[in-house]
This record gives structure tokens, sequence and C-alpha cells, in this order.
């Protein structure tokens, strides 16, 4: 009977571990570590800062992205699946398939569920649509059955879509700011973790709250045009230092 008993309890660990291991939450977080190795191991750390699991706002309320990367050739916005077998879509279905074997499972379009994470980062950001690019990876043995748009990709060609993008978008100064901003916004909490881009020691510290300071410029009111020093935690933190020069005259900043 102890055996038995015994037997018993190991079968049903047993079943609870393999539940564990085969869910999608589980197997989903096991696909983002490995975008995550890939992002670190093959970006450089000197061009691109990465950003996981923030959570932005939005008129719906908070929506969670994967990977966010941020560089000057603009902000690339990742979600991540984690599929096998063959995949069935295109950029207009509202639904695609996975099919194993006779098994046929269907799942959102990808394209669309980021949409509304790259609106967000957008309006958060307030950047316009042309400096975010969504990007959509397939991690593990999924093979595309259908011609894809190029911004969805298998895992060993995300780094090389990211980098064939050379355009100057973004400034170092707002690269550095916007890194900041998300890496607070890493799971809907405050992360006082520097960005991987670091931080030149000739910026001020905000006299608010002691963190760096982003070189800004005024976009409204008499000092239209003009820079000054921002906190980069703003907007949490409205901290300012002034630029006085002859072309920057003194005045009051709306930061």
């Amino acid at each position: 009977m102890h055996l038995l008993t015994l037997a018993l309890i190991v079968f049903v660990l047993l079943a609870v571990i393999r539940a564990y291991l085969r869910s999608p939450t589980t197997i989903g977080a096991r696909g983002e570590r490995r975008v995550n190795k890939v992002l670190h191991r093959k970006l450089p750390s000197r061009e691109y800062a990465f950003c996981h699991d923030v959570t932005l706002p939005t008129a719906l309320g908070p929506t969670q992205i994967d990977h966010i990367v941020v560089s000057k050739y603009g902000i690339f916005v990742i979600e991540t699946k984690n599929y096998s077998g063959w995949i069935f879509g295109d950029a207009k279905s509202a639904q695609w398939t996975q099919v194993i074997y006779r098994n046929k499972n269907r799942f959102q379009n990808p394209l669309r569920q980021n949409f509304k994470h790259t609106k967000a980062a957008e309006s958060f950001l307030s950047l316009s649509p042309r400096y975010v690019h969504s990007v959509v990876v397939f991690v593990g043995k999924a093979k595309f059955k259908t011609d894809l748009p190029s911004n969805v990709v298998h895992l060993s060609e995300l780094c090389p879509y990211i980098r064939a993008h050379r355009d100057l978008l973004l400034s170092t100064n707002r690269v550095r700011e916007i890194a900041m901003i998300l890496t607070e916004h890493k799971e809907g909490r405050t992360v006082r973790r520097e960005p991987t881009l670091t931080v030149s020691p000739d910026q001020p510290l905000c006299p608010r709250c002691g963190q760096h300071m982003i070189l800004r410029k005024a976009r409204k009111g008499k000092s239209e045009g003009s820079e000054f020093w921002g906190c980069s935690r703003f907007p949490r933190c409205r901290g300012i230092r002034q630029i006085y020069s002859s072309n920057n005259p003194s005045s009051t900043v709306d930061a």
C-alpha cells in the first residue's frame, strides 16, 4: 500500500511538471529568453540598447512588449512566437494557422498583435511611425508555408534584419533618453538599472532626483528651439538645468 501511494504521488508530480513545461506561458518565456540572448550576443551594445518585458500604457489598459531594441536607426518592437510545425498566414488575415501533422491550431495574426505594441511605443515616446519598426520573430522549428512579410523572421534572421536598417533617425542623446525611459517601465515597475548604453561623465545630475540629465530642446514658448538639460526620468521627474550662452539666453523653459 505504501509503495502504491508513493507511485501515485510520483505520477502526479510528473504530470504536473509535464503540464508546466508544455504550458503556453512556459514555452513563450523560453522563446523570449532565447531572443534575449541572441540580441545581446549579436548586436553591439555601443549601437543598440535592449529593453525586455516592457509594459506601456494604452487607452485600453497596459500592454506588455517582449523586446524593444533602441538605436539611432529607430526603435525595433519585437513580438516573439515559440512555435513549431508549418505556419500559414499573410499580413491581412486576422488569424494564422499552425499545422503539426493532422492537427491545426489557429492563433492571432502576430503582426496585428504587434501593431498595438508599436502604436503604444509611438504614443508613449512621442514618435512618428517612421521611427518605430515592427518585427515578429519565430523561435523553434516553425516552417513558413506561405509568403510572409519581410519583418516576419526566424531567430537566425532577426539580427541581420535589424542591422539592415541603416538610415539615421535618432540622435545619440535621444537614443539614451528613450532607453532610460523604457528601462524604467520594465514589467511596469521602476527599475534603477542603467540601460546598456553608457552615460557620458560630463552630463549634469538632476537637481531634483540626482539622476543623469539629457540634452533637450524647448518645443514651445519664448525659448522654443533653445537647448536645456532635462531629467532622464521625464515625465516622472521634471527637473531641468538651464544652458546659458549668447545663442541660448536665460529664460524659463517648460520641460
